[in-house]
């Protein structure tokens, strides 16, 4: 089974977190459209037939294209791909697109699955991050997909922003468990070198939240999901019985993926692939016939630690049975070893063969996998 990822790097503005490839330069929408097709049939081989059971457009914004661009790209994938009937099709929006003019435009394409980027429910937060969209349209954003028919929603939302205190994240919390979503991506705020928010923290504009202060949101956040019938399947995803997301799921199972698009990834067991961060570059590419990329071949060594830094996240957690049958025993003895001691301390559960975090072990996670990486 495989997945295919659509990149759409258009933003009609840069939030100040932000660090993913995206360019705000509209006019350029529809000769990318042209060229995304034209890659999905250049690279019609790459993986090698695998039934299709997801895909996914993620940005930058995808709901910024118009229904007869999203039409052309479904009628490309669908007549050269083996795609699954039940097939997982996600793509991601913000909030101030979805009206109902937009869903009534959208209809008809075979989405099944939203990921609203929300990140918060508060106008002064939003301000903060020069998000474009208000709390209000946050909420209609979720109501006006539940009323177009979508029963699979995702929210993401983003705490440790500045100035958020832990009572202004419950706040967030309980407004987004209140509108009956089926999934929540949530991440601790990250001060990403080069971004406009980290130029603000160095000029003393803001300043990072304490690390106690984002642990104990996070355990908050675990805790009300919990109540509200949600499982943290992994550290930052957290979905109601049969809502886990099946793309991101089969990144952390290993599955293959072909991503198109500017600075798109793909991962064929053996290698992996990033196209060009610039859409002029990547275009130039595609229409001379070619893609634009950087390939790496992955090693035993590269494959366990990918196995290992996903898995452990999770909350199946790492398969010693799967990791000496993928990888060898002495690489299952390798991790073993070099994560008993927190076995020991009651960080990892070591159970049924699997090592899973324990609530304590998950606030030290980066620790635990550095440990278990094989330079």
């Amino acid at each position: 089974m495989a997945g295919i990822y659509i990149h759409i790097p258009f933003c009609k503005k840069r939030c100040t977190y932000c660090d993913f490839y995206t360019e705000v330069a509209p006019k350029l929408i529809p000769t990318l459209v042209d060229n995304i097709i034209k890659e999905l049939e250049i690279r019609r081989d790459y993986l090698q037939n695998e039934p299709i059971h997801t895909i996914y457009f993620g940005g930058g914004t995808p709901s910024i294209l118009k229904i007869d661009q999203f039409s052309k790209i479904f009628d490309v994938i669908y007549s050269t791909y083996p795609v699954d009937k039940d097939a997982e099709v996600t793509f991601e929006a913000n909030p101030d697109d979805l009206t109902v003019e937009f869903f009534n435009s959208i209809h008809s394409l075979p989405f099944n699955r939203i990921s609203i980027g929300i990140q918060s429910f508060n106008d002064e937060d939003l301000k903060r991050v020069n998000r474009r969209h208000s709390a209000k349209q946050a909420i209609e954003a979720v109501k006006n997909s539940q009323n177009a028919g979508f029963n699979n929603i995702s929210i993401d939302l983003i705490y440790g922003l500045p100035f958020q205190t832990l009572a202004d994240w419950e706040q967030q919390l309980n407004t987004a468990l209140d509108l009956n979503i089926q999934h929540i991506s949530a991440y601790g705020l990250t001060y990403e070198e080069g971004t406009a928010l980290w130029k603000q923290r160095e000029k003393g504009r803001v300043k990072s939240i304490d690390d106690d202060i984002m642990n104990e949101m996070y355990l908050l956040l675990v805790k009300k999901t919990k109540e509200k019938g949600f499982e943290a399947y992994e550290i930052s995803n957290f979905a109601t019985q049969g809502f886990r997301s099946r793309h991101n799921s089969s990144y952390w199972k290993q599955s293959a993926y072909l991503g198109i698009g500017p600075s798109a990834h793909s991962f064929d067991l053996k290698s992996r692939q990033w196209n060009v961060a610039s859409i002029t570059k990547y275009i130039d590419a595609i229409e001379h016939n070619t893609t634009l990329f950087e390939r790496e071949e992955l090693t035993l060594f590269d494959r366990y630690n990918d196995y290992v830094m996903v898995s452990l996240r999770t909350l199946e957690g790492i398969d010693l049975a799967f990791l000496e049958q993928t990888f060898g025993q002495e690489l299952k003895n390798y991790c073993y070893e070099n994560i008993k001691s927190f076995i020991d301390t009651n960080k990892v559960i070591f159970t049924n063969n699997r090592l899973c975090l324990t609530d304590e072990g998950i606030m030290i996670s980066n620790q635990i996998l550095i440990q278990l990486m094989q330079v």
